[in-house]
């Protein structure tokens, strides 16, 4: 028997201001960066979980203070000048993987001092407090630490149920009636497997070549790992 197969054809998520879902749970960190006139030597870092809303957060900061992108992964030393544009903003996503990442590292603190002398805005976005990331560098260490920060908190019902409405919608799903709700009550509250959750749904439903119906939803929530396995 052939299998049949699978091509992800979804659109894009939408990363706009209005497609985002304001909440108790993202309040603060939402407050904060509207405010960035505010931050202390004009830098500031949002930590959250997988899927807490960091890049969609980042995305529309970024459009809206005509900031530059980049992943820390990505980052270069040799690059670090032409980042941190004169009066300017930019924004390093992941942060927390600069750590044992010699490159990285070395960008990461390049731009910290080439923000500070050019009056550049700086927002960092990251999983975890600096303390975990596994810095090296002493010096860049120390700033990560004294870094202001603010963090995004977990999310309540009302928040889960739209965030999965939002995903299904982003892949152009139509769900049964009364499926979010059913599915609210029985996942943990953890944004990052709501994505898991609807992405396998997604493939499960194309596999089959028929609608999203519970007993997918049902089965794969199941078979999906809890976050602290």
């Amino acid at each position: 028997m052939s299998r049949q197969l699978t091509l992800d054809l979804t659109t894009p998520p939408a990363h706009a201001r209005v497609d985002f879902l304001p909440a108790p749970a993202n309040a603060d960190a939402l407050a904060v960066l509207d405010a960035p006139q505010d931050w202390p030597q004009g830098r500031m870092l949002l930590i959250g979980p997988e899927g807490s809303g960091k890049t969609h957060m980042a995305a529309f900061w970024a459009a809206e203070n005509g900031a530059r992108r980049i992943t820390a992964a990505a980052l270069r030393p040799e690059a670090a000048d032409l980042l941190a544009a004169e009066s300017g903003a930019l924004v390093v996503e992941d942060a927390d993987r600069a750590g044992r990442a010699a490159l990285a590292e070395q960008a990461l603190f390049h731009l910290w001092n080439l923000c500070g002398a050019r009056d550049c805005l700086l927002l960092l976005t990251a999983r975890t407090a600096p303390r975990d990331w596994g810095l090296v560098l002493p010096d860049l260490r120390s700033r990560m630490d004294a870094m202001p920060q603010v963090r995004l908190g977990p999310p309540d019902e009302a928040l889960m149920a739209a965030v999965l409405v939002k995903l299904f919608a982003d892949r152009q799903l139509i769900v049964p009636a009364g499926l979010i709700d059913w599915l609210v009550i029985r996942m943990d509250r953890d944004l990052g497997q709501a994505r898991r959750l609807v992405a396998a749904i997604d493939r499960a439903a194309m596999a089959r070549q028929g609608p999203v119906t519970r007993r997918i939803a049902a089965d794969l929530l199941d078979k999906l790992p809890r976050p602290d396995a």
